[in-house]
């Protein structure tokens, strides 16, 4: 597996955790961020989604698909514009900022790790 296959692999294992949360026990995760509990469905719909784009990140890794690679970069870089967004609206805390985070490092990492297997051909 290449390195820019490894950091989306390595991104894919962070979502499927975080989906997990989600559908399993959703209330943690969103006292963890002083968002109050929930009985709606919603949040285990978003936590069934990430579990399904977690397994995307995994195939596409494991395919080596360079084009999603790189447009993943571009997409986890806008989710911190999108939260700071929510943030300035008043729709979430500030902590939610934390996962923006680090969907922007990772992002910079895949897109490091893509320059760097560039500069290699």
């Amino acid at each position: 597996m290449s390195d820019p296959a490894r950091t989306v692999y390595a991104f894919g294992w962070y979502i499927l955790v975080l989906g997990t949360v989600l559908v399993v026990a959703p209330n943690l995760l969103l006292a963890t961020f002083g968002l109050p509990p929930t009985e709606e469905v919603w949040i285990r719909v978003v936590g069934m989604l990430l579990l399904f784009l977690g397994g995307y990140y995994h195939l596409a890794a494991r395919a080596e698909w360079t084009a999603f690679f790189r447009v993943s970069v571009w997409f986890r870089s806008l989710v911190i514009l999108f939260f700071a967004a929510f943030v300035v609206l008043g729709l979430v805390p500030p902590a939610l900022l934390g996962f923006a985070v680090v969907d922007l490092l990772a992002a910079l990492w895949t897109a490091s790790a893509l320059r760097h297997a560039d500069a290699r051909r």
